[in-house]
């Protein structure tokens, strides 16, 4: 409306300079009566813009994301000893009315493992319960409290169906989430915590890789080079909570073959996929001495998880070249959900935030 209104009043400025010639009005008085007009619809039209939410997802001019950046700016990282996680208790249960997902997932494997196909393994892992982010009271660093709950594989796949239709018509989305609140959901529809890492080698090119067309989640998509969920089996010695540092290192030695000396690594930020409910901790990881061809080399030599990838590229880790990277035509509807999202930060993180901004803004002015 605010903008017929403007549309309105300039058209009816307009009309009276017309009838200030045919009546011989001062002309001048006519021209101050449309530039009163037109400010004046221009207020309206300012003061009836809708309140935009706080909450928005990452995006690069035509790039869009369902990726929030809960926690971290890239310039500063979370210190380890900020992050606090704690393990209850009680293993999640699906409501009574989904339950019966689980069975077809469980049932689904029974039958791929008897014609000789690989089954569906119902790792154990961790739902999101809570996150809560504080500051230090001395020098405001970031502090991260996570609550997780024991579940499976199994669930997660099952209250990943979010849009499957339920008796009454309805769906777990419509019923449990409201995209006005993204950060509350019931922990069953978050039983998804993991790592991604931006990896540079020492002759600065950000390692890339393309997912296997034979992984569940993604398949097909762009992404970053590591990427790990957090294992309850793995990551969890007995009764102990997981160290999401110690998940990274897992993730580059089973996905790069590299072991901790080799690199430094630091924490940015945490992210929630929005659409999958799907957390991750983001990391930026420098080589100390590896170059991009010393680390193909390695490749060439076996890697423990190679077969998750299908397609390996190294970028130039400059904010122009990774911004155009990015939007490229052949990849812009391909990327893993959090995955520009981390390329950003780490951009953010090495370069400074005001460089990053005005080379991706000149690469979508060139698109």
């Amino acid at each position: 409306m605010g903008g017929i209104d403007m549309v309105n009043g300039v058209a009816g400025a307009v009309i009276g300079m017309l009838f200030a010639v045919l009546f011989q009005q001062p002309l001048q008085n006519s021209w101050f009566r449309v530039r009163r007009r037109w400010f004046g619809a221009v207020r309206s039209l300012r003061f009836r813009e809708e309140p935009s939410p706080s909450w928005t997802t990452f995006s690069l001019g035509p790039l869009r994301t369902p990726a929030l950046i809960v926690e971290g700016d890239g310039e500063t990282p979370i210190p380890a000893e900020g992050v606090h996680i704690q393990v209850l208790d009680d293993e999640i249960k699906l409501p009574a009315e989904i339950a019966h997902w689980w069975d077809e997932i469980e049932a689904e494997s029974v039958r791929l493992r008897a014609e000789g196909r690989t089954p569906v393994w119902n790792g154990l892992r961790y739902a999101v319960e809570s996150f809560d982010i504080s500051r230090t009271p001395v020098d405001e660093q970031p502090e991260v409290r996570l609550r997780l709950r024991p579940t499976d594989y199994y669930t997660f796949l099952a209250a990943q169906q979010l849009d499957r239709r339920l008796p009454d018509g309805s769906t777990l989305r419509s019923r449990y989430l409201d995209p006005d609140h993204p950060l509350e959901a019931p922990a069953f529809l978050q039983c998804s915590l993991g790592v991604n890492i931006a990896v540079v080698t020492a002759d600065d090119m950000l390692v890339v890789s393309r997912r296997s067309d034979r992984v569940r989640t993604a398949p097909g998509s762009w992404n970053s080079s590591v990427n790990e969920g957090v294992s309850r089996h793995i990551d969890s010695s007995g009764r102990s909570a997981p160290v999401l540092h110690a998940v990274a290192r897992r993730g580059m030695r089973e996905e790069l073959s590299l072991e901790p000396h080799e690199y430094s690594l630091e924490l940015l930020a945490f992210v929630l996929d929005v659409e999958k409910r799907q957390w991750s901790a983001h990391f930026y990881a420098r080589l100390n001495e590896l170059t991009h061809q010393g680390l193909r080399t390695r490749l060439s030599r076996g890697v423990a998880d190679r077969w998750e990838h299908q397609t390996i590229d190294y970028v130039p880790f400059r904010a122009a070249t990774v911004a155009r990277y990015l939007l490229h035509s052949d990849r812009i509807h391909r990327w893993a959900p959090v995955a520009p999202a981390l390329f950003h930060l780490a951009l953010v993180h090495v370069h400074g935030r005001a460089t990053v901004e005005r080379a991706e803004a000149q690469a979508v002015r060139r698109l």
